[in-house]
């Protein structure tokens, strides 16, 4: 049941692409210290919590390390840039396949409940409570291509340009690397005049809903999937509250969830 439940959480084909981006075991050089646990262990254990949601301390004894070790690994792991490189990796592997819908990219956002840490502010939409916001943007079938994670008082609009400039070079079937949609699609909370130029002077099409002008119906042709998209990354439900003191692991449990996100795309194309 145990081996089961671990070949579910971290398939041969995501291990496949995850093993070669993990840091190597570095033992202290004074010696001793404890005995050092297989990389796919605790990789499966990270992605448990992730799935589950559940605390470290309550990690089951059945992943073969201990909380402690896998908390400490995470860590480890976070500050290395693994999650990031390895959301990258996976959608390498989409772009090679010619599976990533270029034409569009949409962005928006989702506030979460936040207990404490960096990178959480108060949310006003839910009476000044502590909170993190979410800000994601997907090509046009909604695979997330750039996450970010900021307080819940920041404006969507400040993610706009970090996360379009933060789309990786990502394979293609043919030619170089891409990293360009056509067009940009957003609401109008996005929408303002130096937006619209930055798009247009770096050869973007912008289709941003004008405040006033324009309703959201015309948007919510394409909206629903970058809400499809948001729905399915709080499917990890560490997501859903934020416990972490640290900005940096709610973010790092963020690109997890994304990286998870198109391998359950990939693997459909190779079923």
């Amino acid at each position: 049941m145990a081996v089961d439940l671990a070949r579910d959480l971290v398939p041969d084909g995501l291990w496949k692409i995850a093993a070669p981006l993990i840091p190597p075991f570095r033992p202290r050089q004074q010696g001793g210290g404890t005995v050092p646990v297989a990389d796919r262990k605790v990789f499966t254990a990270v992605v448990y919590v992730l799935t589950s949601g559940c605390a470290w301390r309550y990690l089951p004894p059945t992943f073969g390390t201990s909380p402690a070790t896998a908390h400490r690994r995470f860590s480890a792991w976070t500050r290395a840039g693994l999650w990031r490189r390895l959301h990258r990796a996976v959608l390498d592997e989409l772009g090679a396949r010619g599976a990533l819908d270029w034409t569009s990219a949409i962005i928006d956002a989702a506030s979460v409940r936040a207990k404490r840490g960096s990178l959480t502010g108060p949310n006003p939409v839910d009476r000044g409570k502590k909170g993190s916001k979410l800000h994601v943007l997907s090509e046009a079938q909604g695979i997330p291509l750039a996450v970010a994670v900021s307080g819940a008082n920041v404006h969507d609009s400040q993610a706009f340009k970090p996360l379009l400039l933060g789309v990786p070079a990502i394979r293609s079937r043919r030619g170089p690397r891409r990293r360009r949609p056509v067009k940009v699609r957003a609401d109008k909370a996005y929408y303002s005049a130096e937006h619209l130029a930055w798009l247009r002077s770096r050869g973007f099409i912008p289709r941003i809903a004008r405040p006033g002008i324009e309703s959201g119906e015309r948007l919510g042709r394409h909206r629903w999937k970058i809400e499809r998209s948001i729905a399915w990354l709080f499917g990890y439900r560490r997501l859903t509250v934020r416990y972490e003191r640290k900005g940096s692991h709610f973010l790092a449990f963020l690109g997890l969830a994304a990286a998870l996100t198109c391998y359950k795309k990939l693997a459909k194309l190779t079923t």
